[in-house]
């Protein structure tokens, strides 16, 4: 038609530049002009319109929904598809048999692989996709053969003539389109909100009460001789990193580092200075003989000589990871519901966890999502239950003005009906609400072809491992035994609602949520679904398939947790699936382990535990061991002061905890029942990624490697075997490193971002089918900018130590493609969105060192001169940098007070990108020095981690590294080069 309408002004010229405003597009209109010519006279006009239109659908349509990173990057592009999309319209005349039979056979040279979500060549390792030459090119071929199909389908359904099939045509090419015509890919962040948090926590001032300090910590060996071990019940997998807080009937010993007053109106963080304190009375500081008449440097050693006395026995560093507060009331439900049995939760976590309850009780009498939320239905709604379970009439509404306060808030809100599926969830196990109040989580999900577009094995490691015990407890509808006639529960049923129990209409209220837990608002096609299920659930006919089925998921989801339970030593992927799979673990009689899994599971419980002045919390994994030593680790070697003596034994128990680390490497953890389940075998019918070589967040024993961690880890060994004359070159050896390499390798997503756990095995409409009200983004693995950004770094000094290595093409591919993804993802005032930190600032220092290790030029690349000037367009007055966790929920940047953590990082990204404005690096390294404390450590501020979105969470140790580092990188790299001598710096190693 627009050729057509050109022949009347003046020919295809014209058209093409009125469409695209100028001349540069008329060779290309007389290229297209003289290539359709010929092809008119062959085909009928309006047929070989329509092949052109399915030729493009087709190839989009198959391009657009491939998951396979096997696929070249450059095959994803928008003028790929057009012109593969334009090719594949003119060979609609090749025999319909023989596209068919070559694409079928290409298939058939296949396998499906559920470690990466694809399909596979079938010469290729499992879980590592295609990485040789002749796999690139079936992987491709099977995408183009597929396009092809689809195509042809597309115009055989056109041609039919039938007005309601043209009419689905019509649709799904423009739903096609839409995708295909997008600026942004599925990782996109997007932001920032319409709807901005809005709210702010408020709390009554003054102090609270502090926990004993008989609390005493152990960790490592120490902490496994302290587990209650019998032959049958035992802690398995590698000991370094456990840590765990023990109660004692020792007198209270003085201490001379005071563990300060809580006081949530001034700060609802707390420091952690009862771990701190301990650390400090138990290593006594070590002097640098090195003086110099220099503040950044003087800062840096009184920095690291702090910092160093808190390090651990087995040489990790420590510290709180909680925040979120609708974590540890799951686990006192459980607590409850199981028979309240000691060994699950004793005297003296009952009455510290009480304690942290009351200590961040709001003003409105609620409590927030985390520490620093506005008070919610979501955290308000289990706390309360939890203190009522906990304390019983000493958390009474009629007798307790802070209990009644709480009643308060949430009757005012319309009364547990309104808090989110996660929490009515908790409260059916408890029998404080009907099973019919709560949608269906339907065990036999897990029955469904792997293959088809939606599988529970597509879904994000975290939603699928927590869904995973929800789908075994909803489909045997678990509940309390004795909840009919316990007295509390009849009484938490008259409080938690406005109307009497019994005459509640359940089914009708399972959707109801309050607007300020509504996060991610479920979508229409998920409330589709779950009217679908419903009606499945209700209908009497298909009932004897149901109960069929039902069976026969429940056993799969048990069996599923149980291999879950063993390749994690029972620690388990997080603390919300750790309850759920213990509840399990206690029900299910057929497990092999049937009659001791209940009690191994209670041995690694206090592993989530962690005692601070507020009271005891349940944290957000079972520590961040060795993501923050990871940490430290580089900054000390970039301090150049490792060798020092007075840190050399510091570098070396952190190396050798890092070495002790990494999964699936040592002896113990080898003789451990995770090992096992490495076989390719095992991990097709559990799901899991390659785990072998990679490091995780937290321990060894856990058993999840993520990207960034395994980076991180990565390169923090290479670093101090090639930085550090106190470590030998070759104690993890070029063997252990490749394994982490491989890891790293394969998490490497098709847009060339890197996801976390797992490769992304869906699709970005997944999130239509998020379930839960309260976290966003929650339903694949997506690319990060910080994982990407990590991995980048760690393949660049992998290669740079061994340029010769065998998979040194397959790595600097890899940066290629990285390179591509972090400026597709970058926002145009130069920032990237963090996901796991708050939050700008976090993610464009991690952007400008992916991009510099990808290949830019920090001199000359646009992409990082724009990340800087963001930067110092965000500098405060005094010189700082500050963000507020809403930065995180609103996605735009919310300016907060400075903050030594924001500042650190904002400093080391400019650093890291060449930054001429030195005054601005400047003004920023004076506040970090100001803000120092004369014992060397730095204030606790505001929250500095994030999770899901909506969901913020502590990490005590980033007042400490990122100073250091920060520090370490001026005095040794950026102003000896840039400051004294007006030079680019040199890399860091």
């Amino acid at each position: 038609q627009q050729f057509n309408r050109a022949e009347k002004i003046g020919g295809a010229d014209e058209c093409f530049k009125s469409l695209f405003g100028g001349d540069k597009f008329v060779c290309f209109a007389c290229l297209f002009e003289e290539m359709i010519t010929p092809l008119q006279q062959i085909f009928d006009r309006e047929k070989l319109t329509a092949a052109l239109v399915a030729g493009l659908f087709g190839q989009a349509l198959s391009t657009y929904s491939s998951k396979s990173r096997s696929v070249p990057g450059w095959a994803y592009s928008k003028s790929c598809v057009l012109i593969c999309g334009l090719l594949t319209g003119v060979s609609q005349e090749i025999n319909y048999v023989i596209g068919l039979g070559t694409t079928a056979g290409l298939a058939l040279m296949g396998r499906w692989d559920n470690a990466r979500g694809e399909t596979v060549p079938r010469w290729e390792e499992h879980g590592a996709g295609a990485t040789r030459i002749v796999s690139r090119f079936w992987a491709l071929g099977l995408t183009w053969g597929c396009g092809w199909l689809w195509s042809r389908l597309w115009l055989k359904l056109w041609c039919s003539e039938r007005r309601e099939l043209q009419g689905l045509i019509i649709l799904s090419t423009l739903g096609v389109a839409g995708v295909s015509l997008g600026t942004r890919g599925v990782s996109w962040p997007g932001g920032p909100r319409p709807r901005p948090i809005g709210r702010k926590p408020k709390w009554n001032p003054g102090r609270r009460a502090k926990p004993s300090t008989r609390w005493q910590f152990a960790c490592g060996e120490r902490s496994h001789q302290l587990s209650r071990n019998t032959p049958n019940v035992q802690l398995t997998g590698e000991e370094a990193g456990r840590q765990v807080w023990y109660y004692t009937q020792d007198e209270e010993k003085t201490s001379p580092h005071t563990v300060e007053w809580f006081d949530p109106s001034i700060n609802p963080n707390a420091s952690d200075r009862i771990f701190r304190a301990k650390q400090l009375d138990a290593n006594p500081e070590k002097i640098l003989t090195i003086q110099k008449e220099d503040p950044v440097f003087s800062a840096l050693t009184k920095g690291l000589t702090f910092y160093q006395r808190l390090q651990c026995e087995d040489g990790h560093f420590a510290g709180d990871y909680g925040g979120p507060h609708f974590l540890s009331p799951g686990l006192v439900i459980a607590w409850y519901v199981l028979g309240k049995r000691e060994e699950l939760l004793n005297q003296a976590q009952r009455q510290a966890m009480a304690l942290y309850y009351k200590n961040h009780q709001q003003a409105d009498g609620g409590w927030g999502t985390h520490i620093e939320s506005p008070s919610t239905m979501f955290g308000s709604v289990l706390v309360y239950t939890a203190l009522r379970l906990l304390l019983a009439d000493g958390f009474d509404p009629e007798n307790d003005a802070s209990a009644a306060a709480a009643l308060r808030f949430i009757r005012t809100n319309g009364g547990a009906l309104y808090t989110s599926s996660w929490a009515k969830f908790a409260l059916c196990l408890l029998g404080v609400m009907d099973w019919e109040g709560h949608e269906s989580v339907p065990p036999e999900m897990w029955l469904l072809p792997e293959w088809i577009p939606f599988h529970p094995c597509r879904m994000w490691c975290h939603a699928r491992m927590v869904y995973l015990p929800m789908s075994y407890l909803w489909g045997k509808r678990w509940v309390y035994a004795h909840a009919e006639n316990d007295e509390l529960i009849l009484r938490l049923r008259q409080e938690l609602y406005i109307e009497p129990f019994d005459s509640i209409p359940w089914r009708q209220t399972r959707s109801l949520v309050a607007p300020f837990d509504d996060y991610s608002p479920i979508h229409p096609v998920m409330k589709f679904g779950q009217i679908v299920l419903r009606l499945y659930e209700s209908s009497r006919i298909l009932a004897p398939f149901r109960r069929y089925v039902r069976t026969r998921g429940v056993r799969f989801a048990a069996q599923y947790v149980y291999a879950e339970d063993q390749q994690t030593n029972y620690v388990d992927i997080g603390p919300v699936n750790k309850v759920y799979n213990m509840l399990v673990a206690a029900d299910d009689s057929q497990r092999p382990d049937a009659p001791y899994a209940f009690d191994r599971h209670c041995l690694r419980v206090p592993d989530y535990l962690w005692i601070a002045e507020d009271g005891m919390k349940m944290q957000g994994y079972n520590g961040s061991q060795c993501w923050d030593t990871s940490f430290f680790a580089q900054a000390l070697v970039e301090s150049r002061l490792g060798d020092e003596p007075c840190y050399r034994d510091c570098a070396q128990r952190a190396f050798e905890f890092l070495d002790k680390t990494q999964i699936l490497s040592s002896a113990k953890a080898q003789s451990s029942p995770a090992f096992p389940y490495e076989q390719w075998q095992q991990r097709q019918l559990a799901f899991r990624h390659v785990s072998k070589g990679g490091w995780p967040f937290s321990t060894s024993a856990h058993g999840w490697p993520i990207s960034d961690c395994t980076a991180e880890g990565l390169k923090s060994v290479l670093a101090m075997q090639r930085g550090l004359d106190c470590i030998k070159d070759d104690s993890v050896s070029v063997k252990r490193l490749s394994e982490a390499v491989n890891v790293i390798l394969t998490l490497q997503n098709h847009d060339g971002g890197w996801a976390t756990y797992e490769n992304n095995r869906g699709y970005g409409w997944y999130e239509w089918l998020n379930p839960s009200e309260v976290f966003g983004d929650i339903m694949i693995d997506y690319s990060y900018v910080e994982c990407s950004m990590a991995c980048a770094t760690a393949l660049r000094a992998f290669i740079d130590a061994f340029p010769s290595h065998t998979r040194s093409s397959e790595i600097l591919l890899a940066l290629g493609r990285g390179n591509t993804f972090l400026k597709s993802i970058q926002r145009k005032d130069g920032s990237w969105y963090g996901s796991w930190g708050c939050c700008f600032t976090y993610a464009v220092w991690f952007g400008i060192e992916g991009l510099v290790a990808t290949g830019e030029d920090p001199e000359t690349s646009r992409h990082v001169q724009k990340a800087c000037t963001f930067l110092i367009s965000k500098q405060r007055s005094d010189g700082g940098w500050g963000e507020t966790f809403e930065s995180c929920f609103d996605k735009r940047y919310s300016d907060g007070p400075s903050h030594v953590v924001n500042t650190a990082w904002a400093l080391l990204g400019l650093m890291a990108g060449h930054c001429t404005d030195i005054n601005a690096v400047d003004r920023g390294m004076d506040y970090l020095l100001h803000a120092q404390e004369s014992s060397g450590d730095w204030p606790q501020q505001g929250i500095s981690g994030v999770f899901n979105r909506a969901c913020g969470i502590t990490y005590t140790a980033y007042r400490n590294v990122f100073p250091i580092w920060a520090l370490a990188r001026y005095h040794s790299y950026y102003r000896p080069k840039m400051v004294l001598a007006n030079t680019a710096p040199s890399t860091p190693y």
